[in-house]
């Protein structure tokens, strides 16, 4: 079923360290030299961070890595997927069940969480962080856990290779890297090409949950599902007007800043500007949307009970940022 996975490198880069030049091929990548089957054809949503681990999470890896890590075909990379891969995923699970996909699962709280509270689901984390496949680890040994498998990969490699039609119950995607600067959008994981991936693998009246705490990408999210025509927002026009968080977030002028990294002034109406724009109506409409602070179209949802405040969240409510729930379903 799986193959037993080696431990990370006692040596491995820390945090701050430049991926690897396999890592940063993107899909604008000229170099003749390259094998054109090697090389993605879209930029990754993610760069891959340090995968040193402390004594207590090399020890749990060494008990469990063999049993959670699912062993993926690779193509071209340490978090590439082999597109020609497949999987028995009920051989894997050791039973058929409802599969929950949680992409980006992080530091495993909101993975371990849905195990918990749905034991009879199989449940899949997709990231790319050895840290925080280590303290998903934890938490399944903690709390008993049997029912979570995890693969180290790129989400959308993934979700073409490795997941058929139909085959998913359920997918999250809980804060995803925003991407702020807007030559970097194009590397946004949420996209009109990653909700075609996600209606392919989700079985009819299955759901996808979304989180954000950066408004600029919530708002991505929500063209871009509102405009897909295979999902339906479980939430239509709830939170509009001055209950939206979106309101908030532009009346009360929050997110000024990004961690210590200012913004630049009059970045929330070039953002008001950019949208109405990209929908075809015109610089004067434009202008009269960049002037309304008012999120007059709404269809947020509720925090639903499944999904903890998890450290990183935790840290950006300290820092006054606002988060956005989106919930929609394969029609």
């Amino acid at each position: 079923m799986t193959e037993h996975l080696p431990r990370p490198r006692p040596d491995a880069p820390g945090p701050d360290a430049v991926p690897p030049p396999a890592e940063r091929v993107h899909a604008h990548d000229h170099n003749r030299d390259k094998d054109p089957a090697l090389v993605r054809r879209e930029p990754v949503s993610f760069v891959r961070r340090g995968a040193r681990l402390n004594a207590g999470r090399q020890a749990v890896w060494d008990r469990q890595a063999e049993r959670v890590l699912v062993d993926v075909p690779r193509g071209r990379g340490a978090t590439s997927v082999d597109a020609q891969a497949r999987l028995d995923w009920a051989g894997v699970f050791g039973r058929e069940a409802p599969l929950l996909v949680d992409i980006g699962s992080g530091l495993g709280e909101s993975t371990a969480q849905a195990a918990a509270d749905r034991p009879d689901w199989n449940v899949l984390a997709v990231e790319v962080y050895v840290p925080g496949l280590a303290a998903l680890m934890t938490r399944m040994e903690q709390q008993g856990l049997e029912n979570v498998r995890a693969v180290e990969a790129n989400a959308p490699e993934l979700l073409d290779a490795l997941l058929t039609p139909g085959s998913v119950s359920e997918v999250w995607v809980f804060f995803p890297d925003p991407w702020h600067k807007k030559r970097h959008h194009k590397r946004r994981l949420v996209s009109p090409a990653f909700a075609d991936r996600v209606a392919r693998v989700l079985a009819p009246g299955g759901v996808l949950r979304l989180a954000t705490d950066w408004s600029g990408y919530a708002v991505q999210m929500r063209e871009v599902l509102e405009a897909h025509p295979e999902f339906e927002n479980l939430f239509p026009g709830r939170a509009a007007g001055e209950d939206s968080p979106l309101t908030r977030v532009r009346r009360e002028g929050r997110e000024t800043e990004v961690g210590a990294q200012p913004l630049p002034a009059g970045w929330e109406r070039a953002a008001e500007e950019e949208r109405p724009l990209r929908a075809g109506l015109g610089e004067a409409r434009a202008g009269a949307a960049a002037a309304d602070p008012v999120d007059h179209e709404g269809g947020w949802a509720p925090r639903f009970e499944g999904r903890p405040i998890t450290s990183f969240e935790a840290k950006s409510q300290r820092a006054g940022r606002l988060v956005f729930d989106l919930a929609y379903r394969r029609r």
